[in-house]
């Protein structure tokens, strides 16, 4: 069997709820049940998973985004814990020995974080992505993880972005460019 890790990338409050500093909206709140659901399959086969959100410092000058987007996702603060009922699956199987946080910086979760050396280390041939946003963190994700030989899964009621259009042309990129298995 091969082995397989869930990465949950970006379903925060900012990214999600309706007062989110950075929110989609709707299209996010959708795939919670989704997102919750398969994430406590992965957690109860005994599959890793990682939750690996995007964490800002407030006022970084030195950010790149900084530049792009309103503050958010920012250290500390509720606006960064995950969404809804996940947060409460977090709460619960955060001391599972194949459940794990990981602070991110960038959008691929791969930059600036031991995640290869993570997955490398447990044999782990294919990366499951769920989160937001489909054409941004997700999409990063998944290129960086296509480069680096990883077997790509990417399911389709588990992300979303604020980009309708964007959202799509990703789910045909992950699949025509990066040989990705889009589970319907």
């Amino acid at each position: 069997m091969t082995k397989r890790v869930l990465l949950n990338v970006d379903y925060t409050n900012d990214f999600i709820a309706e007062n989110g500093a950075l929110t989609c909206g709707k299209p996010g709140q959708d795939i919670e049940k989704y997102i919750v659901n398969v994430t406590k399959q992965f957690i109860e086969n005994n599959d890793e998973v990682i939750f690996a959100i995007d964490m800002h410092v407030e006022n970084d000058p030195y950010h790149p985004e900084t530049k792009l987007y309103p503050p958010h996702n920012i250290k500390g603060t509720k606006g960064r814990e995950l969404y809804g009922e996940l947060n409460n699956v977090w709460e619960v199987h955060q001391d599972k020995p194949n459940v794990h946080w990981m602070d991110k910086t960038r959008y691929s979760a791969f930059v600036g974080t031991n995640l290869d050396v993570i997955l490398r280390e447990r044999n782990i041939k294919e990366v499951h992505i769920v989160g937001c946003c489909t054409d941004i963190c997700v999409l990063h994700t998944a290129v960086d993880a296509y480069g680096k030989g990883y077997d790509i899964v990417i399911h389709e009621k588990g992300v979303a972005s604020f980009n309708q259009i964007g959202h799509e042309w990703a789910l045909e990129h992950f699949a025509n460019c990066l040989n990705a298995k889009i589970v319907k």
